[in-house]
């Protein structure tokens, strides 16, 4: 029987940042995944084949409408689907690997399979059983199922095979104005499809600033997608060349009808827990179904660990990969760290949408007294240069300490603007300190420090 100090179950960014990490420290790893490739969802059917087929889309959405006023006039666009698709594949093949590389660089194993726990310190891959004195659970997340709908990957899908559609459909009905929803709706309305969101809630983007919710809805009506919120979808029948939606209208509570080529049912992730052998040695869970842990990540069973999707807190592929960093910390004898707090999330559309913090509406029901610093990107020199000014950036900051508290942005790169604002939380700077650090000209990154300065004595360029 092969001995190992830590096993994970699960080869995700939170498992195998974990192994790699473990390796690092000198603990003898061992990483499960059942995939034929490294990465998990994130990798394979998630973020990088997303992230890649936005990239292409948005160069097709540019050429269509800004190439001309550049001065680049080229004949008409023709966008190869099969070959857009192929480009998509060569990116997930390119990180996939490196994983791999980099587990034999770290003397991590891969034990390919599912992975159970059969006992406590024992796990079951195939026919073989490894011995452990730790376990990581890293499982992550699949697609929420909806009652009424019955998914087939082909004409209605989730995300993964939204990501694989052998043709560009004509129509796409989305369900759900979550992260994933409008990336990929973004994606087809660039590339052609016409586009409906239809949203449970009376706005998109739940759980966001409110303010960058409404900025950012009328963005993404400009670009052709349309919204129907405060709906709800009762059933979805499969037909020919078309599925029929049947939604009903909170405000009329009347049934009204939708038809799509291509429905996608974007409604959230929930936890993947089955098969894992966790009630063999009763590892408990929450009400909501995941695996319950301290704040050392810890299970009720000793030895038992969890991270990333499959525990509380928001599913994000970074936010698994310093849980993963933590934990491999924790057992090695040192102090693994995560603040939560501080934990940026990013709609990876163009523009770009990012946030870190509290919200208004979170500060307003704390009670807590706050001010608000905000900057339009029409004020930004980079911004409109590129034709890319219809975003803000807002800082929330304490009305008597100045500290920030929060910062939610519209702005092209707000995926990496952000990171300043989330390294000057984790130090407790105030936004004056934000205001007083120089920034280069011309940068997006202007309009974070003229955000600051709002919280002062006012912006410069507006």
């Amino acid at each position: 029987m092969a001995k190992y100090d830590l096993i994970i179950i699960g080869g995700g960014p939170g498992g195998y940042v974990c192994a790699i990490k473990a390796g690092q420290l000198g603990l003898k790893v061992a990483c499960v995944e059942s995939r034929a490739k490294l990465g998990g969802t994130c990798l394979n059917v998630g973020c990088i084949p997303s992230k890649a087929l936005l990239h292409a889309a948005h160069q097709v959405h540019e050429a269509n409408t800004n190439f001309s006023t550049l001065g680049i006039d080229i004949a008409k666009i023709n966008v190869n689907w099969t070959q857009m698709l192929k480009y998509k594949q060569s990116t997930i093949d390119a990180n996939t690997s490196g994983v791999e590389y980099l587990f034999k660089k770290n003397k991590v194993d891969w034990l390919q399979g599912a992975g159970e726990i059969v006992e406590t310190g024992k796990v079951k891959v195939g026919t073989k059983v490894y011995e452990t004195k730790n376990i990581v659970i890293a499982t992550g997340s699949v697609p929420s199922e909806l009652k009424g709908i019955d998914v087939d990957e082909k004409s209605i899908v989730t995300s993964t095979g939204a990501l694989e559609l052998k043709a560009l459909p004509k129509s796409l009905a989305i369900i759900g104005a979550g992260v994933i929803g409008l990336e990929l709706g973004s994606v087809y309305a660039w590339l052609g499809t016409k586009v409906t969101v239809l949203e449970y809630l009376d706005r998109i983007i739940p759980g966001m600033d409110l303010d960058v919710a409404k900025t950012f809805e009328k963005i993404l009506k400009k670009q052709g997608l349309e919204f129907k919120c405060g709906v709800k979808v009762v059933n979805v029948k499969k037909g020919r060349g078309a599925q029929e939606i049947s939604y009903e209208d909170s405000k009329s509570d009347t049934i009204l009808k939708e038809r799509a080529e291509i429905v996608l049912v974007a409604t959230g992730r929930r936890p993947f827990t089955e098969g894992l052998g966790i009630t063999n040695v009763g590892v408990k869970l929450t009400p909501q179904g995941q695996i319950d842990t301290d704040n050392k990540f810890a299970t009720n069973v000793a030895g038992i660990y969890a991270i990333g999707d499959v525990i509380s807190g928001p599913m994000l592929a970074h936010k698994a990969a310093d849980e993963g960093i933590a934990v491999a910390e924790t057992i090695a004898g040192l102090t693994g760290y995560v603040n939560h707090e501080i934990i940026p999330s990013i709609i990876y559309t163009q523009p770009e949408v990012a946030a870190v913090g509290r919200t208004e509406e979170d500060l307003k029901e704390a009670g807590i007294d706050y001010k608000v610093g905000k900057f339009s990107l029409k004020g930004n020199a980079r911004a409109k240069s590129v034709m890319q000014a219809d975003g803000f950036v807002k800082i929330l900051a304490a009305q008597d300490s100045d500290r920030i508290l929060g910062c939610h942005i519209i702005s092209p790169a707000a995926s990496d603007l952000i990171q300043e604002i989330c390294l000057a939380m984790e130090f407790g700077a105030s936004a004056e300190d934000v205001a007083l650090t120089s920034h280069g000209h011309p940068t997006y990154s202007e309009a974070v420090r003229e955000a600051a300065l709002a919280c002062g004595d006012g912006p410069i360029h507006a």
